[in-house]
This record gives structure tokens, C-alpha cells and sequence, in this order.
């Protein structure tokens, strides 16, 4: 008798626990949908092997696709911000007067853990989800990291949004993400979204007749990449600086031939918007422009252009993210 009690118990408590952690994750996933518009403010930090990144972010959603992320570096200030309207997606550089426009998907395109119908996506596609102690697990989806496997989804003790933490397949965290505000009742305008908002367009009023005045960056040496295909070489370096230009490009061949390019970057007096036919991509210390063949990024006051019609897109990332010692982990489709 006392073993069919003790068995009776066990099964209660599982089953407790159980609909506990349903509990748990349909709370929170039902917050996320029925919200209109949210404002979460709080710190980002991406561990890359000996060196650490930290951004402030700042993240705002309303209702029909509009989002609005602010990233800053707290190490040397640089300042991106992702928007997305109904007019496109953009990623802003402020400090270069310069944004690119994407034709995405995003933030539907893989895991972000600053985007909460991100972590609301996770949780739908992972049949094994788990929760305990207010703590949700759940699988990840980084296509172009396949490092990162899973991702803990911190709550409150009503249920709200705290932490997030992205784990590597050692089961390091390679992502922390922590809020210091989250409001899901955040009383957002359209108004936000626009993109003129956040460009210092100082063009004279006739562009016609209007010289683009630009400062520049001066590159003293040429920077190599860390990570290099089997059987691909570095064939030619060629410096160029002067009055006018401050430039290297970099080419290599062997069994996948691409090039690089390294250019002061500029400051346009009149904003410009570069169309990508891509994805936004983040390195540890910016967010670069991914496309099929090509990639573009700021970092240190240098503009990179990575070319190849031999790379794959994992390639291409995996070089970029070695430059400068940097490391990719926010991945696109």
C-alpha cells in the first residue's frame, strides 16, 4: 500500500511539474503575441574567445512589421541602428552620414535575442522546450553560426522578460543579453520609424551644384586575415594613399579566389543609402552587409569589401570575422 502511495505521489509531482513549465512558456508566449508595441532597454555582451564586445541597446516593435534597434558600442561609441519599415529594412551608421537598404525578411530569418516574437519563434519550433524555475530553454536557429546551439529565456517573478543567454555547443555563453526595461504597453508612433530621423543631411539645398565634401580615414598598413581557405594564398597587396584616395586591396588565389578591400572611411555631407541584395549580418563589433558574394562592414574607421564568386557565405564570414581578430555571431538566412 505504502509503495502504490509513494508511487501515486511521485506522479503528481511530476505531472505538477509539468504543467508548471507549460504554464511558464504559454504565459510568456502569449504576452509577446497580444502586445502591440513594446520598448526593451538594456546591455548586450558577445564573448569571442579572449576578447569581450558590449553594447547598450535599445529596441523598439509596433504592430504591422515596424522595429527599431539602437546598438552602441560602450567601447569606442560607435553607434548602429536596425529600423525596419514599411519601406524597407535598414541598418543607419549616423557617424558616416550612410545606411543600407535591404529587401529582408528580418527579424524572421534566424534566432535574435532582442526581438521577443524571435524568442517566441524559438520556442515554436522546438519541440523539446523546456522551463523550470522561470527559466525557459530552448533550441536556436544562427544558420551562419553553427556554434550556437541554445538559448535560456529568464523571467521575473511576474513572468516579464529579464535575461537572455545564447550557449555555444561547449555550453559557454557566447551572447548575454540583460533588461533593464521591458514595456509591453510602450505608447510607440509611427513617427519613430522613419528613416529620416536618424541622418545628418547637411547637402546644400541645389545638389546639382552642391561638391560632396567628405573626411577620410588614412590606412597605414594593410590588415590580413587570421582564417584562410586550404589552398588559397595572398597574390598581390597594393597601397594606395594620397590627397585623394586611402586604399588597400588585397588578392588572393589558389582554390577560392576572392578580394579584399580597405578604404579610410568617409563621411558624405549628403546621406547616403546603399541597396544590398542581402542580409544584415553582425560581427562583434558592427553590423555588416551580406550578400551572396560579397560583404561590406565598418569597423575602426576602415571600410571593408569582401568579393568572391568561390566563397561560400560561411567563408566569407569566417574571413571577415578574422579581421581585426573579430568573430561572427549573429547569423542571416
Amino acid at each position: 500500500m505504502k509503495k502504490i502511495l509513494l508511487l501515486i505521489l511521485c506522479l503528481c509531482v511530476v505531472g505538477c511539474s509539468k504543467d508548471n513549465s507549460n504554464n511558464i512558456i504559454k504565459d510568456f508566449t502569449k504576452s509577446v503575441e497580444k502586445t502591440k508595441s513594446y520598448h526593451l532597454v538594456g546591455t548586450m555582451e558577445l564573448n569571442a574567445g579572449e576578447e569581450t564586445f558590449n553594447y547598450d541597446i535599445d529596441v523598439s516593435y509596433l504592430k504591422d512589421d515596424y522595429y527599431k534597434v539602437k546598438m552602441v558600442n560602450t567601447t569606442n561609441n560607435h553607434e548602429q541602428i536596425i529600423l525596419k519599415n514599411t519601406e524597407g529594412l535598414y541598418v543607419i551608421t549616423p557617424s558616416l552620414n550612410k545606411s543600407f537598404k535591404f529587401d529582408s525578411t528580418w527579424p524572421d530569418n534566424s534566432s535574435q535575442g532582442y526581438i521577443l516574437s524571435s524568442l517566441v519563434k524559438d520556442i515554436e519550433n522546438d519541440k523539446d522546450v523546456s522551463a523550470k524555475d522561470n527559466v525557459i530553454e530552448v533550441k536556436v536557429n544562427y544558420p551562419n553560426n553553427k556554434d550556437l546551439k541554445y538559448q535560456k529565456i529568464y523571467l521575473d517573478k511576474d513572468g516579464k522578460l529579464s535575461k537572455v543567454e545564447v550557449y555555444s555547443d561547449a555550453d559557454l555563453p557566447s551572447i548575454k543579453i540583460e533588461f533593464s526595461k521591458v514595456d509591453l504597453k510602450a505608447n510607440i508612433s509611427k513617427d519613430e520609424f522613419k528613416l529620416e530621423n536618424y541622418i545628418n543631411d547637411d547637402a546644400c539645398e541645389n545638389e546639382e551644384n552642391c561638391e560632396t565634401k567628405t573626411t577620410m580615414s588614412n590606412i597605414k598598413d594593410a590588415i590580413y586575415p587570421l582564417y584562410m581557405p586550404s589552398n588559397t594564398y595572398l597574390n598581390s597587396s597594393e597601397v594606395v594613399n594620397n590627397d585623394t584616395e586611402s586604399r588597400v586591396i588585397l588578392t588572393f588565389t589558389g582554390d577560392k579566389n576572392f578580394v579584399i578591400v580597405e578604404e579610410g572611411a568617409k563621411v558624405e555631407s549628403s546621406h547616403e543609402i546603399i541597396p544590398v541584395y542581402g542580409e544584415p549580418l553582425m560581427l562583434n563589433d558592427t553590423i555588416a552587409a551580406l550578400s551572396s558574394n560579397s560583404m561590406y562592414w565598418t569597423s575602426g574607421n576602415i571600410d571593408y569589401y569582401l568579393a568572391s564568386n568561390d566563397l561560400s557565405i560561411t567563408e566569407m564570414v569566417n574571413i571577415a570575422s578574422s579581421l581585426g581578430n573579430t568573430q561572427s555571431t549573429l547569423a542571416t538566412k
